[in-house]
């Protein structure tokens, strides 16, 4: 009695369905488990990405100040991505933090648009890698400078890939020059009308904090004014909402920003989640 050889093509078919089943089982579970992972997260990270020609290091006064005046120390991880997107982390999050400091430097931190787009790429590749890391599901994000453009781009190019399961929740600018060095709003970069363009891509409910440096009426010593209040054009009726303030005093020059009294109150007061009970200086050595 001769076998049908449909039969033959029939149990063939049925092993190669096996044969893709299982790995497609095995991915989907493990892909279930990293959403339902990132659900539960609590963590709600600070991201700061500093401007061009500063490192990993720029932020290290601010954060000791923010630290002298919290219940619980916010710990700091750095991340320095090479040219070739190769990443370089330093720092831990201590168990009981929730609300950690990560800044993300370049060995590329040099000025201008194109530099400008690959270090909003070379940020994608940091960003991906803090989530398989850490599985946040929330986060803020601050730059200073070209770090509030770099973010700026990164919104509009990158976030898409990740706003189904991750939230930013608010994005502070220091000092940001939305049109370079250009005092005049007429005469827009093509950075600022890219950024317009794309503006439609920004979440609605993002939260904007805009701080500019008031060294004089018309800049902070590097950036004009109008440079910084550009930004208007990109969030303004885009996001849920878009505020503007300038700060003033001592230490309101372009490099200092970071360390400005005002800038460190804003942070305290519309980046960081509210404490339980009042502030109260830290005690320990380490606060010196």
């Amino acid at each position: 009695m001769r076998k049908n050889p449909n039969y033959k093509w029939l149990i063939l078919v049925i092993i190669i369905l096996i044969m893709l089943a299982v790995p497609s089982f095995f991915w989907m579970k493990k892909d279930n488990k990293s959403r339902a992972e990132l659900s539960k997260s609590l963590l709600s990270p600070v991201i700061m990405v500093p401007g061009s020609s500063a490192t990993t290091e720029r932020f290290n006064d601010l954060i000791d100040e923010l630290n002298k005046t919290t219940l619980n120390r916010h710990s700091v991880i750095k991340i320095k991505v090479s040219r070739e997107a190769k990443l370089t982390y330093s720092g831990s999050i201590g168990k009981s933090d929730l609300e950690p400091f990560i800044i993300i430097g370049f060995d590329n931190n040099k000025d201008g648009y194109t530099n400008i787009k690959k270090q909003a790429k070379w940020l994608n590749v940091a960003f991906e890698s803090l989530i398989q890391n850490y599985k946040f599901n929330n986060f803020k994000a601050f730059g200073h400078s070209n770090g509030g453009l770099i973010w700026t781009y990164w919104l509009e190019h990158y976030y898409s890939e990740y706003s189904d399961n991750i939230k930013i929740k608010k994005l502070m600018t220091l000092g940001t020059p939305y049109n370079f060095t250009e005092s005049n709003i007429n005469n827009r970069t093509q950075m600022l009308a890219d950024f317009i363009k794309n503006r439609a891509t920004l979440p609605q409910y993002l939260k904007v904090y805009s701080l500019s440096g008031g060294k004089n009426y018309e800049s902070d010593g590097i950036v004009p004014e109008t440079s910084v209040a550009a930004g208007k054009f990109i969030f303004q009726n885009q996001v849920k909402n878009y505020t503007a303030m300038t700060v003033t005093g001592e230490k309101a020059d372009h490099s200092d920003l970071p360390q400005n009294k005002q800038v460190i109150q804003a942070i305290r007061q519309y980046l960081l989640k509210k404490p339980n009970r009042p502030l109260k200086p830290a005690k320990g050595k380490d606060n010196h």
